[in-house]
């Protein structure tokens, strides 16, 4: 006897898919705020603090590839639900740690979970909706992402402050089992390609590589751009990462269809756009807060909360903008959404880097805040829908793993050079005898914002290399573009917003 589909509603299984995203998202940003208290009562050193972040972020960004063909071949709800599990169990850990050694072991294996994850989130939605109508749900995807970028801060403010720095992981706990089981009840699952052989070969090289890059720009100041063990230097680590990338390249070319990176995503002009600009978002959503938060507490005497409180248009601005523009890019060409959104984008930052002195109010740093949230949240969302949007089913894995590994690699090129221009600026702008730290400082931090505007700039010229949208037949029938286990006769689409899954 045949059993019968289980109906599936997509929005649910998008609120499900969003609070992986959302915890996975705002962990890259929440533990700064909190580095002076980890500092004190682990009786850490700066070093050790420092490798807090940076291991969460190579243990996120260097299996991404990886993991978004795995999703293509066991499944993506299992990979989802693996990530999950080993997230959450990691933040749990994270929350107990006892010394700083353990800390950053367990942030390691935080990062892993939310490698997993963070591929199958995107390429779920390619699943649970037909192409012209992912726009919507491609915004909460980018709205999730910006408020959780944006709102670390705040939270991880308001935490410290009010119950420790262990509650900035502990949080997580509750939210996670919440969303496991959620997740487990309303994820429907799609078919697997166990027939693909594995590139082991492919695997290594683009881990190492990735590693090598990222390791290199990413603590390359912590070594002070010279010798990090024996002979071996952040330049010399640099450039096998480059050299290594450029094999696994050359390797994915002869591998064809077995490729862990098909190369034919590439030639997809709408996809290879989006994806450098998403990446160049990424640099700047991340990049600018540094020297902002900086800014508002040293310079101008903020306490960590007030300083986050000050920041947050940018998460309301990203909240409110976000869906509105992944639903109005379902109607007119993502293309044109992107690229305003980028401009404002750049214009909020340009402000604040135009408003910024030594005396200035908070309050009148408030518009600024919320016109780059509201262009960050235009960007986001639309980059998603046209990235994916002429992508085949049996790529969406592997779409989804670049694209969020650009992004990802995006947020650590942004955080670390724009960690390196701050630091070169004040030094220079220190140097006229006299000039007081404050004076210095606010110069510093004004010309190193320039730089995010001009990454945003570079964004906007990728933008004018995509195509207009267009649709094709097929996808226009297509409910669903990765297909649902179980017999053909058991796949439908009902005439409300519910997809039809197969049954566990």
């Amino acid at each position: 006897m045949r059993t019968q589909a289980r109906p599936v509603n997509p929005w649910v299984a998008v609120f499900a898919l969003s609070i992986g995203f959302f915890m996975i998202m705002i962990d890259t940003s929440i533990v700064n705020v909190a580095i002076p208290t980890i500092l004190r009562q682990l009786h850490a050193s700066l070093n050790q603090v420092v490798w807090v972040n940076s291991i969460y972020l190579l243990a996120f960004a260097v299996p991404l590839l990886l993991a978004g063909r795995l999703g293509d071949r066991f499944g993506r709800k299992p990979m989802f639900l693996t990530g999950m599990a080993v997230f959450t169990a990691a933040s749990l850990l994270c929350g107990l740690a006892g010394s700083p050694g353990m800390l950053i072991a367990d942030r390691g294996l935080q990062g892993l979970g939310a490698a997993a994850m963070a591929p199958q989130t995107m390429a779920f939605i390619t699943t649970l909706f037909p192409p012209d109508k992912r726009g919507a749900p491609m915004g909460i995807w980018g709205a999730v992402g910006g408020i959780a970028g944006a709102a670390g801060p705040l939270l991880g403010g308001v935490l410290v402050v009010s119950l420790g720095w262990h509650w900035i992981f502990i949080v997580n706990v509750p939210i996670g089992v919440f969303g496991l089981v959620m997740a487990a009840v309303v994820l429907p699952s799609t078919r697997r390609t166990a027939g693909r052989r594995f590139d082991l070969f492919g695997t290594v090289l683009s881990g190492l590589g990735l590693l090598a890059l990222v390791f290199g720009v990413q603590d390359g100041e912590q070594y002070h751009w010279g010798r990090v063990l024996g002979w071996i230097t952040i330049p010399e680590i640099i450039i096998a990462g480059v050299l290594l990338l450029t094999a696994f390249l050359i390797w994915q070319w002869r591998k064809a269809s077995d490729a862990l990176l098909p190369l034919r995503l590439l030639r997809n002009r709408n996809f290879s756009a989006a994806s450098a600009a998403v990446a160049c978002v990424s640099f700047a959503l991340f990049g600018f807060f540094l020297p902002v938060t900086i800014y508002l507490q040293s310079v101008l005497g903020l306490s960590p909360l007030m300083a986050g409180l000050t920041t947050l248009p940018t998460a309301v601005g990203a909240g409110v903008a976000a869906p509105l523009a992944g639903r109005l890019s379902d109607r007119i060409s993502g293309k044109y959404v992107v690229m305003a959104g980028l401009t404002a984008f750049a214009a909020g930052i340009g402000a604040i880097a135009a408003l910024a002195t030594p005396h200035t109010h908070p309050w009148m740093l408030l518009g600024a805040f919320l016109i780059a949230g509201l262009g960050a949240g235009c960007a986001f969302s639309p980059l998603v829908n046209v990235a994916t949007r002429d992508v085949s089913a049996e790529l969406m894995g592997a779409a989804s793993g670049v694209y969020n590994t650009l992004r990802q690699v995006g947020t650590v090129m942004g955080s670390a050079a724009i960690g390196v221009l701050l630091q070169a600026r004040l030094v220079a702008a220190m140097h006229p005898a006299g000039r007081s730290f404050h004076d210095s400082f606010t110069q510093a931090a004004r010309q190193t914002l320039l730089l995010p505007v001009a990454v945003l700039g570079l964004g906007v010229l990728a933008c004018c290399l995509m195509a207009r949208r267009t649709h094709t037949a097929e996808q226009d029938q297509d409910p669903a573009q990765v297909p649902i286990e179980g017999p053909p006769a058991e796949v439908a689409v009902t005439a409300a917003p519910a997809l039809v899954g197969a049954p566990e």
